[in-house]
């Protein structure tokens, strides 16, 4: 991810991450490693070339509709809803992206 981050710095372009993953973000690291290390990647998240898209009606329902067909969690339907609102691709090494790799652009990252 760091060469990711930086080829986005370099090329002055931002991520999308949705208001719904980036909660998604901070439970997952709360419940893994407590409040205060949970905080401080927020502000870490905050330095990087990410931009959090607030969620609207529309983008709720576009989740809806991507849940409705796909054994996908709803966090990860506002992931592909928002790729495909940006025609943007989700770099993950989650394989249940597998699922939906018809409808949005996967680009997988090597584990680490």
């Amino acid at each position: 991810m760091q060469k990711v981050f930086y080829e986005l710095s370099s090329s002055r372009q931002n991520a999308l991450l949705s208001l719904i993953n980036w909660g998604e973000f901070y439970y997952i690291i709360k419940r893994k490693v407590g409040k205060r290390k949970a905080e401080e990647s927020l502000v870490l998240l905050e330095q990087l070339p990410v931009t959090i898209l607030s969620v609207d009606e529309k983008l709720v329902k576009e989740a809806a509709e991507i849940k409705s067909g796909y054994a996908v969690s709803y966090a990860d339907a506002f992931c592909i809803a928002t790729a495909q609102r940006s025609n943007g691709q989700i770099l993950t090494n989650d394989p249940k992206f597998k699922l939906v790799k018809d409808i949005v652009t996967i680009v997988w990252l090597a584990d680490k």
